[in-house]
């Protein structure tokens, strides 16, 4: 009983829920998918592109304790097995987060920002996992469902709880942190992304802002000090319930500060003071974007109470995650190829930290460092400008050679002088055998576009084209 992640009483009263067929005695998880569904979990209802509804027969047959419903879908779905009873499935994983929030004691920390949500949450992940039981949400569960279903999962003896908040519009922020109420609130930085719902930046910047209004009373605030919004953002800390205001970057000043950051193309290195404790600590995922970002990892550990030199240790451990940085070493014609994934999504800060890692990579003999670039979305009227400038960016970044696709990326294709010019293609896949023909042993190649390009297609197809090197392959197993 005491391992289980909530009693049947327990969550029908969380739930606001009425019970048919049955009440089970326990909950070993919570689920949204019967792809990875274990026995004993809740198997939540959710409507997405697919109703969850249509999906509950299957949840029940693979052994799930119950399923969460809605009123509407009830009588078609009685006659199957224990169901939880509600008028809105969403708004009822709600409630549950927030009785979820409520039972632990677990310090919690929550992280948004234009770029490194996902590796900042597994950064701390990793640096607090060595002081205490510590849960994340599963991959990027940064939005209007992945926030309650983390905190519906979180085990009641967490010692620590990661949550990434991510958004499109403004308000959502506010709404997702009100449920998380966090101790430390991290914003890593802010660009253009999501004009295409925003007026400006700043706007941006206040959405993000809205992170600190959640934060319980006398928390921590963490922001960039590089970043140009810093003051806008300080601004809403101090207007918010913290305490505290912590600054991290490499500017004079900063509370966290990189006194030196090696870059190497499989890990980085970095020298850092947290308020002015020296200490020096490898990250095993390579990028500058990383190191700045694992200053504010540290500001937290330390606000926290936690061991900065257990944190360090924990960071060495931090892989490339799949879509963002995961690398694959092939065997190609004539040597080794490196895939360097960073096909989940992009924009136009993730785009110039992507590449500014490539052009650091270590190739081999003959070998090229080669970007594969897809459409930056959401950007609204000032698409075509933003693709145009990081063509300059690119040109001056020391990579080699560009194939480029899709509407936008034809204005950075245009910027581009004629050397670095591998291929155009309207979409990913018109543009897939044309890199296929050109690769050879010794490049590394980096794909990166927004999810809803499909730019992911060509990593799949490099993977099925060329086998894992042995090494790498038995690393992984």
């Amino acid at each position: 009983m005491n391992d289980a992640l909530w009693t049947g009483l327990e969550i029908l009263g969380a739930l606001g829920a009425r019970v048919h067929g049955g009440l089970p005695d326990t909950i070993s998880g919570v689920s949204i998918d019967t792809r990875t569904l274990a026995p004993g979990d809740l198997f939540c209802a959710l409507a997405g592109s697919r109703d969850g509804h249509e999906f509950v027969a299957d949840a029940l047959a693979k052994g799930a304790a119950a399923a969460l419903v809605d009123e509407a879908h009830f009588d078609a779905l009685s006659h199957l097995g224990p169901l939880l009873v509600v008028p809105d499935v969403l708004a009822a994983m709600g409630a549950a987060a927030r009785a979820a929030r409520a039972r632990t004691k677990a310090q919690v920390v929550a992280v948004t920002g234009s770029v490194g949500k996902t590796g900042t949450k597994e950064a701390l992940r990793l640096a607090l996992g060595k002081q205490g039981r510590t849960h994340a949400a599963v991959a990027s569960y940064n939005n209007h469902w992945g926030v309650p279903l983390t905190l519906m999962r979180m085990p009641r003896d967490s010692a620590y709880g990661i949550f990434e908040i991510g958004m499109n519009a403004p308000g959502e922020i506010a709404a997702l942190v009100a449920q998380v109420r966090p101790h430390v609130a991290i914003i890593t930085t802010v660009g253009p992304v999501h004009l295409e719902f925003f007026p400006s930046v700043e706007a941006i910047a206040d959405a993000k802002g809205e992170i600190f209004s959640g934060i319980e009373p006398g928390g921590t605030a963490i922001i960039n000090r590089d970043n140009p919004h810093f003051e806008r953002l300080k601004l809403h800390a101090a207007a918010s319930p913290a305490g505290r205001i912590v600054s991290f970057g490499e500017q004079e000043g900063a509370d966290v500060r990189a006194e030196r950051i090696l870059l190497k193309s499989d890990m980085t290195i970095v020298e850092a003071r947290v308020f002015g404790e020296a200490i020096t600590y490898r990250l095993g995922s390579p990028g500058r974007h990383v190191a700045l970002n694992s200053l504010a990892v540290m500001a937290a550990v330390k606000a926290l109470g936690a061991d900065i030199a257990l944190a360090g240790l924990g960071l060495g451990e931090l892989q490339p995650i799949i879509g963002r940085g995961e690398r694959t070493s092939m065997k190609g014609p004539g040597g080794t190829i490196t895939l360097v994934d960073e096909s989940f999504n992009a924009n136009p800060a993730s785009m110039r930290a992507a590449v500014d890692t490539l052009a650091e990579a270590d190739v081999g003999l003959r070998g090229r460092r080669i970007a594969v670039l897809a459409d930056m979305l959401e950007l609204g009227p000032d698409g075509p400008a933003l693709h145009r400038a990081l063509g300059e960016f690119v040109a001056q970044s020391g990579v080699n050679l560009v194939f480029a696709c899709g509407p936008l990326m034809k204005n950075l294709w245009q910027a581009l002088p004629q050397e670095m010019r591998g291929r155009y293609a309207q979409t990913p896949a018109e543009l897939e055998p044309e890199l296929v023909g050109a690769l050879r042993g010794g490049d590394v190649v980096m794909v990166k576009g927004s999810k809803s390009t499909y730019v992911s297609r060509i990593v799949a197809t490099l993977k099925d084209r060329y086998p894992r090197e042995a090494a790498r392959a038995e690393a992984d197993m």
